[in-house]
């Protein structure tokens, strides 16, 4: 009887081998469901951006940089894909200054 050493965690390369042949199966059974080349790819894209996005709270720069692409880019396809990223961001941002109620003089506040 051969013993096998035990199964330690996997290297980048085993990992990336395995998701590579989940894919390749998961690419398998969408075509044999009839789903159209175009509307797999911009499952793909939304579900890629949207997980990248919600790791970095919603932060486009630092998804970007990640996603390898420009952050001008990355805001198109989120437009494209009507995604909402408002979501992602923790907290209120503060309002723009147009909707502010109007501030007083600073120099007479001293």
């Amino acid at each position: 009887m051969m013993h096998r050493a035990p199964r330690g965690p996997l290297t980048d390369d085993q990992e990336r081998g395995t998701v590579k042949d989940q894919l390749e199966a998961l690419i398998l059974q969408m075509h044999k469901s009839g789903i159209l080349y175009s509307e797999a790819v911009r499952e793909f894209k939304k579900r890629f951006i949207l997980t990248v996005l919600q790791e970095n709270k919603g932060n486009q720069c630092k998804a970007a940089r990640q996603l390898g692409m420009h952050r001008n880019t990355l805001s198109r396809t989120i437009a494209e894909l009507n995604l909402d990223v408002r979501t992602f961001r923790p907290g209120a941002r503060r309002p723009p200054r147009s909707a502010r109620p109007s501030s007083y003089d600073k120099r007479a506040a001293r």
